[in-house]
């Protein structure tokens, strides 16, 4: 005997199988969206949902658009950035060397005092 699993072949929460037994499936249209790397993306949509201008591409994930002689360009991916990086745009090499000035100059007093 090979086990006591009454479900065997079915997995948990399945519904019953076949169209049938589940009602009729709205009716769709399947749209086709083209990526920079020429991949074409063919998602189904029901009838009357909002069709979206563009889709990602399951393959490569770039962005796809409808005109396949035309598609959206790549989005632009910006290089990691340090703490000191985003602090070297806000700050010029004069401002940092005051603020470093001034912090000094009141760590020095502080051990004065001590």
């Amino acid at each position: 005997m090979v086990g006591g699993n009454a479900i065997r072949g079915t997995r948990v929460g399945a519904g019953p199988s076949g169209e049938s037994e589940r009602g009729e499936s709205a009716p769709r249209r399947r749209i086709s969206y083209w990526c920079a790397n020429g991949h074409e993306a063919r998602p189904s949509f029901s009838m009357d949902a909002e069709i979206p201008d563009e889709w990602d591409c399951p393959r490569c994930g770039l962005p796809g658009g409808q005109d396949e002689k035309n598609p959206p360009a790549a989005p632009r991916t910006e290089p990691y950035k340090t703490h000191l990086a985003y602090v070297k745009e806000r700050r010029s090499d004069a401002d940092g060397e005051a603020i470093l000035a001034e912090a000094l100059e009141r760590l020095r007093q502080r051990r004065e005092l001590i």
